[in-house]
């Protein structure tokens, strides 16, 4: 089992997994009528996740613009209460298909804001594409177009996703076992 930062991460799922998911889906995309197709990375999670999909859908044929949103849940403590817009899209959606990705599913609140947001300001259609689906933690009433992997209730890091700005840079998800130190 990997060992990063004197931490063990037991693989979810690996690097290979992720990247033939990735062209599947990408050809699930490619197959749904897209207008001028913008695809909305939400960042921070989502980057890399966004980067090996938007490859992905190179590979397929398309060439959409790309964009990223930076939004915020804010509340007391750890309560979310609402979402905020931190950095903004640049352009315009009004007549366009949208896809928004992110990296994992889980409330539903922060992409539902998003998907309401750009129905607001005219996009003619919103997908939604997520590495990870975390069913057992929805809030809200969403689902999304295109699903990576569906995701056990496990706090998971890597291919992007952190723990106090640590791991994203891990080629896979996994899930923090242990502490190395303990072995010793």
């Amino acid at each position: 089992m990997p060992t990063v930062r004197g931490k063990i991460i037991e693989p979810l799922y690996t690097a290979r997994q992720i990247d033939e998911r990735n062209h599947q889906m990408a050809a699930e995309i490619a197959k749904q009528p897209n207008k001028d197709l913008l695809v909305i990375a939400i960042l921070k999670g989502s980057f890399i996740f966004a980067a090996d999909l938007i490859r992905a859908l190179h590979d397929v044929g398309l060439a959409p613009e790309v964009e990223f949103i930076t939004l915020s849940s804010y509340g007391t403590g750890t309560v979310s209460q609402g979402v905020r817009i931190v950095k903004d899209i640049d352009s315009d959606v009004k007549g366009r298909s949208v896809l928004l990705i992110d990296d994992i599913l889980e409330s539903g609140r922060t992409l539902k804001f998003a998907k309401e947001l750009l129905y607001e300001r005219g996009a003619s259609d919103v997908s939604i594409a997520v590495l990870l689906d975390k069913r057992v933690k929805r809030k809200e009433n969403l689902e999304a177009d295109f699903v990576g992997f569906e995701c056990p209730d496990y706090f998971v890091v890597g291919y992007g996703m952190d723990v106090a700005y640590a791991f994203r840079e891990l080629p896979f998800v996994g899930v923090v076992t242990g502490d190395s130190s303990a072995d010793t």
